[in-house]
């Protein structure tokens, strides 16, 4: 076994896995496992820089987490840092590095879309050939900044990132001029966002063929949300949510439902993080066109996903 450190730092979160992994065998042993909203691409799609808060928040993260790999004694050789979205898009990066390296001992690798899919892909299907999942498989990691889609079956075939993720679509349609946000969306709000999903859908079309698909599996925190609410948990699982399914008709009147709620109906689920009640909207919306554009009739929640990929890169 060999013991590793991932870190994927994201427009909305920054999480964390420590694990012992057997190549051998393709056994994943999670050692530690955890999650902070720390929201880095906060106003990034309007300003195109870090907010100052933004990057405290996700640095105070980063030193909780330096202690948690010290303690595991996971050296720097052994730990990768990968950022998305919100540090590509952004002037400053070179500040969010510099904080970084200064914490954890290692260079964050703003890696590109392509790069992003292939670490989802290879986290999300390495045990779905042990079950009963047909491929080709169509990942999907709806993220805070933008959305990846890879098709493949032992490998990636194809796959493309797009500009859809929640908190960007909640920032640019569900907010108002004030920077405050709708309490529940209008027609014409969600009318939007559907507009910028559809033509995201229409731009992943021309690379990655979507009806080739035979089993849909959806990753992050917004289609994790969905399944630990269809499944009615009193508290966040992520064993029983974990290959849990999803139908399209469910996924539907998840999405109605949580349109319908207020900011405090939604913040009241029991399995809700604090962080995805205000994005949790706009990330259901995404989900839901796709499988209309598919048609799949069930997605696969997936609990490993682009982490559980970067830990497997190490090796």
């Amino acid at each position: 076994m060999q013991r590793v450190a991932a870190i994927d730092c994201g427009t909305n979160s920054i999480r964390l896995l420590v694990a012992d992994l057997d190549p051998e065998t393709g056994a994943l042993v999670d050692l530690d496992r955890r999650m902070e909203i720390v929201r880095l691409g906060q106003g990034v799609d309007r300003t195109g820089r870090l907010a100052p808060e933004a990057l405290e928040r996700t640095f105070a993260a980063c030193r909780r987490y330096a202690e948690a790999i010290a303690g595991f004694g996971v050296p720097p050789r052994r730990t990768r840092f990968v950022a998305t979205s919100a540090s590509r898009d952004a002037e400053n990066r070179d500040e969010f590095v510099a904080g970084v390296v200064g914490i954890l001992g290692v260079e964050p690798e703003v890696i590109t879309g392509d790069q992003e899919a292939e670490f989802s892909f290879t986290g999300a299907t390495k045990e779905l050939s042990r079950g009963t999942f047909a491929p080709p498989y169509l990942v999907v990691d709806i993220g805070g900044g933008s959305t990846e889609f890879v098709l493949g079956d032992e490998a990636v075939e194809a796959a493309r990132s797009v500009d859809v993720g929640c908190v960007r679509l909640t920032e640019r349609h569900l907010t108002h001029a004030d920077g405050s946000l709708s309490e529940t969306p209008t027609e014409e709000q969600v009318a939007a966002i559907r507009a910028d999903v559809t033509a995201a859908l229409d731009e992943v079309a021309r690379t990655v063929p979507l009806e080739r698909s035979r089993t849909l599996v959806g990753l992050a925190g917004t289609v994790t949300t969905l399944g630990g609410i269809a499944l009615g948990l009193d508290a966040y699982d992520s064993a029983r949510i974990h290959h849990s399914r999803l139908t399209r008709a469910r996924v539907r009147e998840l999405t109605s439902h949580l349109l319908a709620a207020t900011h405090d109906e939604r913040a009241a689920i029991p399995v809700m993080h604090p962080g995805r009640v205000d994005v949790i909207n706009a990330g259901a919306l995404v989900l839901l066109a796709l499988m209309e554009r598919t048609g799949a009739e069930e997605v696969v929640v997936s609990e490993h996903d682009i982490l559980d990929g970067i830990a497997w890169s190490l090796v």
